[in-house]
This record gives C-alpha cells, structure tokens and sequence, in this order.
C-alpha cells in the first residue's frame, strides 16, 4: 500500500500541483491535500511531500502517517521553515508539533475526515470514532501546525510548472482547430 501510494503521490499528485491543477483533485471523496516543500534533512534539496490537512483558527495541520519515520516530518525537525502548495495558492510558515492533548486528538479527527477515503486506513470512521479510539492512534503520530507567515513561490511564479500546462493548452486548442477545420 506505502509502495502504490508513494508511486501515485511522485508521478501523479505533485507534478498537479507543480502545474498548478491541484484544484481539481481536491473533493470530500479524494480527501483535501496540500503539497508540502521542504528541505531535505540529509541532502539539503527541496522535496516535496503531499498531504491531507485541515485548517483550524487561522493554522494549518497535518498528520505525519507513518509516525516519526515520515520522511517530510523529519525535514521539518530539521528545518521547520517550509512551503505549503495548496488548492487556492501558495503560502510559507514555520512549523511545530502539536503537544499531547485534547487539541491534539480533534485535530487529528478533523485532519482524518477532511482525508476523504484515506481517512478510514487507521480502521475506523473518522467522524464516528469515539474521543478514546482517536486518542489511541493520535497520540502515536506527530500532528504539525503549521503558522502561516506569507505568500509562497507558486506553480505560476519563477520555478513552478503552470507554463507548461499553459502551453499544452495551447497546443491542443490549436491542434483541436486544426482538425475540425
């Protein structure tokens, strides 16, 4: 499952919102998901991970699914200053773990319905569980909070991938004109 997600997320969910169409994945059914940008812990590059999130009196947050191990929570420990691309635009922040706690356990509710289907892996329905049943899980898995400071680079700006959407438009409206004439 880890395998096919990480395929799906490296060749398919990134370049979208690299291109500046992640606003067309998004729904109650595929779950809400923002890219995060971050710098390597190791390497020192940029990589970019994409997750569910929900946003809560003026944050943004997000569950590291695989726990302490989660490549991009790592980054973050290391270097807690990133980008977030996301369906409306593109922001910056800072960002820390949410301590223990009863915050913690409705955030984590909130991240997990907002996932859409992929809200039901840890083998509950989130919006059903009980506070105990959450609880369980959420205090096993790092929850960030991510305290936007400002705009960010997006697909459109120096670097992103919207001109090349762009010009495939182009092309097939072209292409398009051409064969029906």
């Amino acid at each position: 499952m880890r395998t096919m997600f990480r395929l799906l997320n490296r060749f398919f969910m990134i370049p979208l919102f690299r291109l500046g169409l992640g606003k067309f994945m998004v729904n109650p059914f595929t779950g809400y998901i923002m890219v995060l940008k971050t710098i390597g812990h190791k390497s020192g590059t940029v990589r970019f991970a994409p997750v569910n999130y929900a946003i809560h009196k003026g944050h943004v947050y997000c569950v590291a699914g695989l726990g302490e191990r989660t490549h991009w929570y790592r980054n973050l420990r290391a270097n807690p200053e990133l980008e977030l691309i996301m369906p409306g635009g593109a922001w910056w922040g800072s960002a820390e773990e949410v301590p223990q706690g009863e915050e913690k356990v409705e955030i984590f509710r909130q991240v997990m319905v907002n996932a859409g289907f992929a809200g039901f892996f840890y083998g509950f329905n989130p919006r059903r569980a009980s506070q105990e049943q959450l609880a369980q899980v959420a205090d096993k898995l790092p929850i960030v909070r991510i305290a936007v400071k400002g705009v960010g680079n997006g697909p459109a700006d120096a670097g992103g991938w919207l001109w090349i959407s762009t010009i495939l438009i182009v092309i097939l409206l072209v292409l398009g004109w051409i064969f029906l004439n």
